[in-house]
């Protein structure tokens, strides 16, 4: 996937973005991996989560394999330009970052282990890119869909910053933002890896743990 990355590592501004499209454009209707519908309706009581780290096609499959996560699906949030293609995010020039949207069972699985997962799935201090993937929609975001999302997004920043510290390494550049639209990506990018299992996959973690779960709360 990084051959195809933008090197841009500034976000563009409103003047410079492009046009984008009024109407979302075609995507799978069901989850490659588990029939389930990628846009609803989803079980009474599921709750959204929403995270960058990386390139999305690993990214979701860590996602879709967590006990407790009813669906996932992959698109774009964060930027200007509104129902982006994958070609034009990649020009750097509509701001998005590519995200995984994660439809879980709150009864099964707590939002601050879907947080744990995320800060351990890949390096939060790396800017504007993720290992050999460089550019704006490569970066490390938590938007969250409520209060109480931003409340455990920013208790679990701090731990694991804590954490980070300790071990010498470096800040967390992890965006935090309330929940913006999200615009899903094309067929071929949903559940990528399950259609490819060779395929590319360039997250890595810290080798840190997070600490929720270990005797740290998110409350």
């Amino acid at each position: 996937m990084s051959i195809f990355s933008s090197k841009s590592l500034d976000m563009p501004d409103a003047a410079s973005a492009l046009p984008g499209r009024p109407h979302p454009i075609p995507t799978a209707r069901n989850h490659f991996v588990s029939g389930r519908p990628l846009a609803g309706p989803y079980p009474q009581g599921s709750e959204i989560a929403y995270f960058a780290l990386g390139c999305y096609w690993g990214a979701e499959r860590t996602f879709w394999r967590v006990p407790g996560v009813w669906v996932t699906a992959v698109g774009n949030m964060g930027g200007t330009t509104p129902n982006p293609t994958y070609e034009e995010v990649c020009t750097g020039r509509t701001g998005h970052a590519e995200t995984v949207k994660v439809v879980y069972d709150p009864a099964a699985v707590s939002y601050e282990a879907l947080l744990k997962v995320f800060w351990e799935a890949h390096d939060p201090t790396q800017g504007m890119r993720q290992g050999n993937d460089v550019g704006t929609q490569y970066r490390s975001a938590i938007f969250c869909a409520t209060a109480a999302q931003r409340q455990a997004a920013e208790a679990t920043k701090a731990a694991y910053q804590a954490a980070l510290s300790k071990a010498r390494r470096g800040t967390i550049t992890t965006e935090l933002a309330e929940a913006p639209a999200f615009y899903y990506a094309e067929d071929y990018h949903q559940q990528y890896l399950a259609k490819n299992p060779q395929g590319y996959c360039g997250l890595g973690g810290t080798g840190v743990s997070c600490p929720i779960g270990l005797g740290v709360t998110a409350g």
